[in-house]
C-alpha cells in the first residue's frame, strides 16, 4: 500500500474515533514517526484482541448468575436432592464455578457410594471442591499480564522513538546542509514527540481496559470462593457422623 493511500484509510478510521481534526493530527504524526510506530500499532492490535478475548470469556462464557444458581442448589441440597444438584451443575459446566460445584458434587456422591462418611467424606468434599478450583480459577485472570506487558513496552517504545527523535533533530544542526536543516530538524522533532504520543495513547487505553478487566475477574473469583464455602457447608449438614 502506498503512502498515500495509508494515510487516506487511516484518516477514514480515526475520523471515526477521534473527529476529523485529531485524526489528521495523529495520521501525520504516524506517518511521520519512523519504524517505532509500526510497532507500537502492532501493539495496539494485540491489545484489542486481548481484550476481546478476555471480556468474551468473562461476559460471555462465565456469565452465570452466581446467587440464583446457589439458591437451586441450596433447595437441592436442603432435600436431599443431590442428584438433581448434580444435573443442575452439569448445565453450566462452562463456567468456572458450575464446574467446580459439579466436581463437588459428583465427588461427594461418589464417596457416598463408596460407604464414607462423617470427617472422611467430609475431607473428600473439600479436596475435590479444592482441586477442582486449582484447575480451572486460573484461567479467569489467564492472559491479563499481557495488557500489563503491552502498556508498558508501548511508553517505552514512545520514549525510545522521542530518543531517536531528538538525536537525529541534533544531527541535522550539526551536520546537515543548510537547505536541508530545516526539514530534517523538523522532522526529527516530529518524530520525537509523535512517538512519545503514539506510545501513551496505547499505553492508556491499555491500562484502563486492563483494570476493567481485572475488576470482573476478580469479582468472579470472589463469587466462586463466597459460594463454594457456602455450598461446601450445606453439604456438610447433610453428613452423617
Amino acid at each position: 500500500m502506498s503512502r498515500k493511500w495509508m494515510k487516506v484509510l487511516l484518516v477514514a478510521v480515526f475520523t471515526v474515533m477521534f473527529g476529523n481534526l485529531a485524526a489528521v493530527n495523529l495520521v501525520d504524526m504516524y506517518m511521520d514517526g519512523g519504524p517505532f510506530m509500526h510497532i507500537i500499532a502492532g501493539l495496539f492490535v494485540v491489545m484489542i484482541v486481548v481484550a476481546l478475548v478476555k471480556f468474551f470469556q468473562l461476559s460471555i462464557t462465565e456469565k452465570l448468575d452466581t446467587k440464583r444458581f446457589y439458591l437451586k442448589l441450596k433447595g437441592y441440597i436442603a432435600n436431599d436432592q443431590f442428584g438433581e444438584a448434580v444435573e443442575i451443575s452439569s448445565q453450566f459446566k462452562k463456567t468456572t464455578m458450575g464446574f467446580i460445584f459439579w466436581n463437588g458434587l459428583v465427588a461427594f456422591l461418589d464417596a457416598k457410594k463408596a460407604g464414607k462418611k462423617g470427617f472422611t467424606l467430609q475431607k473428600d468434599v473439600q479436596n475435590a471442591f479444592d482441586e477442582a478450583g486449582l484447575q480451572k480459577m486460573p484461567s479467569i485472570e489467564a492472559g491479563l499480564f499481557w495488557l500489563d506487558i503491552i502498556a508498558q513496552v508501548a511508553t517505552l517504545l514512545g520514549l525510545l522513538g522521542t530518543i531517536f527523535g531528538l538525536v537525529a533533530a541534533f544531527d541535522a544542526l550539526a551536520n546537515a546542509p543548510e537547505n536541508l536543516k530545516q526539514k530534517m530538524l523538523t522532522e526529527g522533532i516530529s518524530q520525537a514527540m509523535g512517538t512519545t504520543a503514539w506510545g501513551l495513547l496505547v499505553a492508556i487505553p491499555t491500562m484502563g481496559i486492563k483494570g476493567a478487566l481485572q475488576a470482573k475477574a476478580d469479582k468472579i473469583v470472589n463469587d466462586i470462593d463466597e459460594y463454594s464455602v457456602k455450598i461446601i457447608n450445606r453439604i456438610s449438614y447433610k453428613i452423617e457422623d
